[in-house]
């Protein structure tokens, strides 16, 4: 079976990737990764160096990102995605194409395949996200895909009603926790050296704009600097920076403002890489911000949450999730009670056992009907 994989962050790659590792070694599939995106900006990385390292023999490169981030160069984005794609369907043929999450370049190059009767299995669709754009562009690659993923139970009846069909809709619980009961972090000491960390406890910050609530990120991103401000009196910050949303250098802006005025108290990391990222939330005392790692994977790591704002708001939470709004004084009493808290020892409902083999299972079945 040949599979292209549709990839266009950091993020949505290291959640792939014990599926990819699988499906590598199976001989039963023949596997394309289709990279796009932030994949090949330099400002954020350019992470495709990290897919070419994991040792993925094809490899597509596909550039359509503007540096800016207003809306009209999203949009500008966007129908580059689509024109670029569709020259790339048009001599590219898959029994099928995996597409995760609900990135704005990632609908645009589903949106393009559909002329095309591209075949899409699609990862983490049915859930929601009040606050960010992102929710329209999942259910968008929901309607287009064939076959669905979804990480929980209740996602199915959203599924079914965008889709209005029941059929190849399959809960094997989220990608990202893929073997997680076996995760060996990178040794503490060799951890905290190879990032320069001060030996103390730390908190793991991701903030990304709303792009629901655009007209609000400046006030936000505002509140959010200084919040943080005053925290880095009580506890060691480590920012991971905003993805290639809109408006996301606002955000850019004031974490930057953040790390000059507090050096020596603020580390801020373009691409982690999902190693260091987990070893990073392993060690931590807490999250804060508004990503859905804090979401999806921090209960598994025994990691109590501080989701702020509306992003997040709609998708399914475990209880270690304290919600607050982007208020600094909210902010820091939600932190500040939580900090007094020990490790979270409740369950994460977005685990499952073997969801990558339990992929491979089902594709394996008659072709999953495709």
């Amino acid at each position: 079976m040949k599979i292209g994989v549709l990839t266009s962050s950091r993020s949505d790659f290291g959640i792939y990737l014990p599926l990819l590792s699988k499906l590598k070694n199976d001989s039963y599939f023949n596997l394309e990764i289709i990279a796009f995106g932030t994949h090949l900006s330099n400002s954020h990385g350019f992470t495709v160096l990290d897919i070419e390292n994991s040792g993925f023999s094809k490899i597509h490169k596909i550039s359509s990102l503007i540096s800016n981030d207003d809306e009209q160069s999203i949009v500008t984005s966007y129908g580059l995605t689509s024109i670029k794609f569709a020259d790339f369907w048009n001599t590219n043929k898959y029994d099928l194409v995996f597409c995760l999450g609900d990135r704005f370049e990632m609908s645009a190059a589903v949106q393009s395949g559909i002329p095309f009767g591209v075949k899409f299995a699609h990862f983490h669709g049915g859930e929601t996200t009040l606050g960010a754009i992102d929710n329209i562009y999942r259910h968008q690659i929901t309607i287009a895909s064939t076959i669905h993923f979804i990480a929980t139970n209740q996602n199915f009846s959203k599924i079914v009603e965008l889709t209005g069909s029941n059929n190849k809709i399959y809960n094997i619980g989220s990608l990202s926790l893929d073997g997680i009961e076996n995760f060996k972090p990178i040794e503490k000491r060799l951890f905290f050296n190879k990032f320069n960390l001060p030996k103390e406890k730390y908190a793991l910050i991701t903030f990304h704009p709303e792009t629901i609530y655009s007209e609000l990120n400046r006030s936000f991103a505002i509140e959010m600097r200084k919040s943080l401000e005053e925290l880095t009196n009580k506890i060691f910050l480590i920012v991971t920076m905003p993805n290639a949303d809109t408006l996301g250098s606002i955000y850019r802006t004031e974490i930057d403002l953040l790390k000059k005025k507090f050096p020596e108290r603020v580390l801020c990391v373009e691409n982690f890489g999902k190693e260091n990222y987990f070893t990073a939330m392993y060690y931590s005392k807490l999250l804060i911000g508004n990503t859905s790692s804090g979401i999806i994977e921090a209960a598994s790591f025994g990691k109590f949450v501080v989701n702020v704002g509306r992003r997040q708001e709609g998708r399914l939470q475990s209880k270690n999730v304290f919600n607050t709004i982007f208020k600094k004084d909210a902010i820091l009493k939600t932190v500040n009670k939580v900090l007094e808290f020990d490790d979270f020892e409740g369950e994460n409902i977005y685990y499952q056992k073997n969801p990558s083999s339990n992929v491979i299972k089902i594709l394996k079945r008659k072709n999953a009907g495709i």
